[in-house]
């Protein structure tokens, strides 16, 4: 990209710096190009950037418009405006060395007087994206649909109770994953925004429930039919803007997927804010998918536990992140998946600079989680103790008790004639929480 077409003149590439660096514009824990296990850090991270809110994100809340106002706004022509705004997000996601973006379809093509119209304005942008693609080398992690913003949504889009809005659903998702295909997406994401109810006095759960299954059905149909070869995700919400949506957490999820049929074809895309709004922790999700084999791919963002919604922050907690990291790693690893920043810039925030700000901090947090979660790996002493914890079941009638190979009558005559009464044994949580402080501060 030439340099008098800049659109952040006065920010060079984010370079890598180390931990006592002092600059701002710096990475201190993320090195793209250190080698780990034969590979790059860029390339073990897999970070993206989330265009609907660093490029279309503009400050806006329910009590007030925007705050945020960009050079490459400005323009009558919303095809070139587009344009010239998809320029600037390339040549940032070069900056902030992310070799990933995300979108949805109208996030980078305005919506046209009908679906046609639509279609015509998002082939034309495919079109500029496939180019910049190819000459910065940033791929793309996923796409998805919008099926939220517009009215059309407001009662759901594979769960409305009116067939027509589920047909228009289907056009709109079928175009998405032809162009997702185009751009050599790695993966694809149903979010679930409006799949859900506000009230059920004039809701037929089960209906809708299979409704949207036969969705998913039709669009692992179609994706298969055009030769897209990438990997469907799940992104679960408990709520808002729905009252309750049906994709409330991953194990709602899975419970969903297998009732249905679908478990083999979909993984889950977890995302921080999500979780707590759910009621678990960033872990316990991640967890929960990786038990099953469905961790697909992560939205890095993080919520504010004082406020009941999806705020969308930056993440810089590091112990949640080692804690989220410890679990990824030895689920070993995202695979096609990758650590999307769907999180956006605080309404205050206007500046240029504060863009780069909030990637590189979210950046290195999570390179300096992925390197202290590896030292606790490779050190053992948290996954032998846990190993400790259960090993009467690797032996004896511990060890029957998992092959499935005793029963009740069996159990209770040892319980009678042998063991007795248990011991209590401490969980040390206590110590395991300083183990884990030990390696955040050392």
């Amino acid at each position: 990209m030439k340099k008098s077409s800049s659109h952040f003149p006065k920010i060079d590439t984010i370079r890598y710096e180390g931990p006592a660096s002092d600059n701002p514009l710096a990475f201190r824990h993320f090195d793209p190009d250190e080698v780990m296990d034969g590979i790059t850090f860029s390339e073990q991270m897999r970070f993206s950037i989330a265009y609907w809110h660093a490029f279309r994100g503009a400050g806006s809340d329910p009590f007030g418009p925007g705050t945020i106002t960009r050079a490459w706004e400005s323009g009558k022509d919303p095809i070139s405006v587009a344009k010239t705004r998809m320029d600037a997000a390339f040549e940032f996601f070069q900056k902030i060395r992310a070799p990933f973006w995300c979108f949805h379809d109208r996030d980078i093509a305005p919506e046209g007087s009908s679906l046609l119209q639509s279609n015509k304005n998002l082939d034309k942008l495919v079109a500029h994206a496939k180019i910049l693609q190819k000459q910065t080398g940033v791929h793309l992690l996923w796409g998805t649909a919008n099926l939220f913003s517009n009215p059309r949504y407001m009662c759901g889009a594979s769960t409305n109770p009116d067939a027509h809005v589920f047909a228009y659903a289907a056009a709109q998702v079928k175009k998405a994953l032809e162009v997702t295909k185009e751009l050599g997406g790695e993966n694809y994401v149903f979010w679930g925004g409006r799949e859900g109810y506000e009230t059920l006095l004039n809701t037929d759960l089960k209906r809708e429930q299979d409704h949207l299954a036969a969705f998913m059905h039709m669009a692992l149909d179609y994706a298969k039919k055009i030769g897209f070869k990438g990997q469907f995700l799940i992104e679960p919400k408990p709520k808002e803007p729905t009252k309750h949506q049906y994709d409330f957490d991953v194990a709602s999820g899975i419970a969903f997927l297998r009732t249905y049929g679908l478990e083999k074809q979909f993984k889950f895309n977890i995302e921080t804010n999500h979780a707590t709004l759910a009621g678990h922790t960033f872990q316990h999700e991640i967890e929960v998918a990786a038990s099953q084999g469905m961790l697909g791919s992560i939205d890095a963002n993080a919520g504010d536990l004082l406020l009941g919604w999806d705020t969308d922050q930056f993440n810089t907690d590091v112990r949640e992140l080692t804690l989220a990291m410890l679990s990824i790693q030895k689920a070993g690893g995202l695979g096609t998946g990758g650590f999307n920043f769907d999180a956006k810039l605080r309404r205050p925030s206007i500046d240029l600079e504060d863009l780069f700000h909030a990637h590189i901090g979210g950046m290195d947090a999570y390179a300096l989680a992925f390197k202290i979660a590896r030292r606790i790996i490779a050190e053992g002493k948290l996954e032998s103790f846990v190993e400790a914890r259960y090993a009467s079941f690797d032996q004896g009638y511990g060890k029957l008790i998992e092959k499935k190979k005793i029963g009740f009558k069996e159990l209770e005559k040892l319980v009678l004639t042998q063991l007795g009464e248990p011991k209590p044994k401490s969980g040390k949580q206590e110590y395991l929480e300083n183990l884990i402080a030990s390696y955040l501060h050392g």
